[in-house]
């Protein structure tokens, strides 16, 4: 290619550059790119619909088969005013069963033996919450003496009602602060580019669980509330 033919071809690719340039995608892309991110939660509180009950069976005998006898019986009877109480077979649960040597210490640090003790642990989901009482009073009355109530928790058996209350809660504070950011930016809030639920509803759970207290002769447990809380993180464009 001759001197003077190379200096055309220049001359006429250069303006097409320029123009390339000037309507990059990249400079449309810029422009469009603008949005307000913002993470809010709600939290509503319920009155919670269940109550778990542990409860402890245990028996001293003689021999470890004695222990165990005993011990089972003792079950039995608890079963048994359970479910007469209402608490269907499928909310019982047998957690644990054990049977070991006790003894006795003497301030010498010298032991006797005293027999066997056999154990059994259940844990009990009582879906009817205001009857919880009612129920730790016929589990007592059954087991007697060989009974132990080690807690009793209410808790949101079913919290899909209440979850979707908090999300209408999250979306309304999380639309509020973006609406608020926007006016402070003289911007106006476009199309919702996503929205994220950030992690599982969280319920939470009392440090000191309610529990059952005797009031004129019967038991009574204080179901209370709980927070149910979603978090959520929504991006607007601009």
């Amino acid at each position: 290619m001759t001197t003077s033919l190379l200096k055309k071809s220049l001359l006429l690719v250069a303006p097409l550059a320029l123009i390339a340039a000037t309507f990059s995608p990249t400079s449309a892309s810029a422009a469009s790119s603008r949005y307000i991110t913002v993470s809010a939660e709600g939290t509503v509180k319920v009155a919670p619909d269940a109550v778990r009950l542990t409860t402890t069976v245990s028996v001293v005998a003689a021999s470890s088969k004695d222990a165990l006898a005993q011990t089972s019986s003792a079950a039995a009877a608890v079963r048994k005013a359970l479910v007469s109480a209402g608490v269907s077979t499928k909310d019982i649960t047998s957690q644990n069963i054990t049977v070991y040597p006790e003894y006795k210490y003497d301030t010498n640090g010298g032991s006797t033996p005293n027999g066997y003790r056999g154990s059994q642990l259940f844990t009990v989901v009582i879906r009817a919450a205001a009857s919880a009482g009612s129920v730790v009073d016929s589990v007592v009355a059954a087991g007697g003496d060989a009974v132990q109530i080690n807690s009793v928790s209410p808790f949101l058996l079913d919290a899909a009602k209440a979850a979707e209350s908090a999300r209408a809660v999250a979306v309304k504070n999380a639309k509020a602060k973006a609406t608020s950011y926007a006016k402070l930016l003289g911007v106006k809030l476009g199309a919702i580019n996503y929205l994220t639920e950030n992690g599982s509803p969280s319920i939470s759970v009392p440090v000191f669980a309610a529990a059952a207290k005797a009031e004129a002769d019967s038991t009574v447990v204080d179901l209370g509330q709980q927070d149910v809380t979603v978090s959520i993180t929504v991006q607007w464009a601009l």
